[in-house]
């Protein structure tokens, strides 16, 4: 029983969830899956992603859509076009009719794939089958005698123990009214990407991206990979053939919107592509520097500047200097009062959060020459135009012809 999914917490100072996968097959009146990598499964903070390959059973016949469903509530996937080989489940952790078991160290959510294929007149060729699915979440809890602190306590500490900050990216519309109903592009198209940081009842925060890489795996690290945002806020993209940018002003501190042209990794077919950011938080009345920033590349200008603060502090996007990757942005400081610093989780990057988006389906547009059906009254004005030349072309044949022939008359009776 091993992690398939990377570490994530919820909003709760005395209990952290660790997302762990565990799939369970079922029994003799069910035919399983023969690849087991064909369900694969991320147990995320607060909702479960489960990615089906159609070729459930490896066999080369392929799954309909309508024959899946997840849950006892027959919830149904996420839409995406019929030539996608994956079928998408994004649901809530407490959705679907899932059942949710609590034990002394852990919350396990319980749940199903299902596939019952509709028989095709009065047969069916394909045998049932049930993926159960557990996420398995530990828990923690931290207890102190220690009395109960004043209630001055500045609201960086509040927040590294209470641990609140919900972190979303999203794809959305094209005037960032709502976030996007479908998740199709073709080469050409703009995605419109909106980083955002929920912080409940505490003051405001700014949210920066500091990094975004797109793989073909929901995995940050797989290859190949190509960065979209690196070096703590520098639209490293914006440096190519592409309008990709930060959109300034920003409409709130805790959101962050910018654009990436959709593209394609060269020489691989597959058409999925998931979006990795790493995003990260500073008091709202902190002044940006070159840890805390958001920079695009202007061409017209050949330089860099920010969505605010002072344009210095995208400098170092062209030196690609700006501090180790995992430099902290500081806003949990350890405070050299020795009861802070023994509290729990002081040390930690609680401001900071990996966030995936995707997959995002690109379909490639190859365009198909059809032959036009003729107009009939240009087909008629043609065939009329081709007898008249035709009849002229014999006409003139049959002259030549008697013409030779009255010249080798003269020509005999000359001799």
């Amino acid at each position: 029983m091993a992690p398939l999914s990377r570490f994530m917490t919820l909003g709760s100072s005395s209990l952290l969830l660790f997302p762990l996968l565990f799939l369970m097959l079922a029994g003799d009146s069910w035919q399983a899956p023969h690849n087991p990598l064909s369900v694969q499964v991320q147990c995320l903070e607060s909702h479960l992603v489960v990615s089906v390959q159609k070729d459930l059973f490896g066999t080369g016949k392929l799954a309909k859509t309508e024959d899946l469903s997840l849950g006892p509530k027959d919830c149904k996937p996420s839409a995406l076009p019929e030539d996608v080989p994956l079928v998408i489940f994004e649901v809530g952790l407490h959705e679907c009719g899932s059942v949710v078991q609590v034990t002394p160290d852990e919350l396990i959510y319980h749940t199903s794939l299902f596939y019952r294929p509709h028989p095709i007149g009065s047969i069916l060729r394909t045998n049932q089958a049930e993926v159960p699915i557990e996420c398995h979440y530990p828990r923690w809890g931290n207890v102190s005698s220690r009395a109960i602190q004043p209630t001055w306590v500045p609201f960086k500490f509040t927040i590294a123990s209470e641990k609140k900050l919900d972190f979303s990216l999203r794809l959305m519309n094209d005037d960032w009214t709502s976030e996007s109903t479908s998740t199709g592009f073709q080469l050409g198209d703009t995605a419109h990407l909106q980083a955002e940081v929920h912080t409940g009842s505490h003051v405001a925060l700014r949210l920066f991206v500091d990094s975004c890489v797109a793989t073909l795996s929901p995995d940050k690290n797989s290859e190949p990979r190509y960065d979209i945002v690196d070096f703590h806020g520098c639209l490293v993209d914006s440096l190519s053939d592409s309008s990709s940018t930060f959109r300034a002003p920003r409409p709130k501190p805790d959101t962050l919107q910018f654009t990436v042209d959709v593209f394609h990794f060269v020489n691989d077919s597959r058409k999925l592509v998931y979006i990795t950011c790493h995003l990260g938080v500073t008091a709202a009345d902190q002044a940006p520097n070159h840890i805390n920033k958001a920079c695009s590349f202007n061409k017209s200008t050949n330089s860099w500047f920010p969505v605010e603060g002072p344009p210095d502090i995208c400098r170092c996007c062209n030196t690609k200097d700006c501090g180790s990757p995992n430099q902290s942005r500081g806003l949990f400081p350890i405070s050299a009062n020795p009861w802070r610093r023994a509290a729990p989780f002081q040390q930690q990057q609680i401001g900071e959060a990996d966030i995936t988006v995707g997959p995002v389906f690109l379909a490639m547009n190859i365009s198909h020459h059809t032959p036009q059906e003729p107009n009939p009254d240009f087909v008629e004005k043609y065939a009329a135009l081709s007898l008249g030349l035709s009849l002229i072309a014999v006409l003139v044949f049959t002259l030549v012809i008697m013409a030779l022939a009255l010249l080798f008359r003269k020509h005999n009776s000359a001799s």
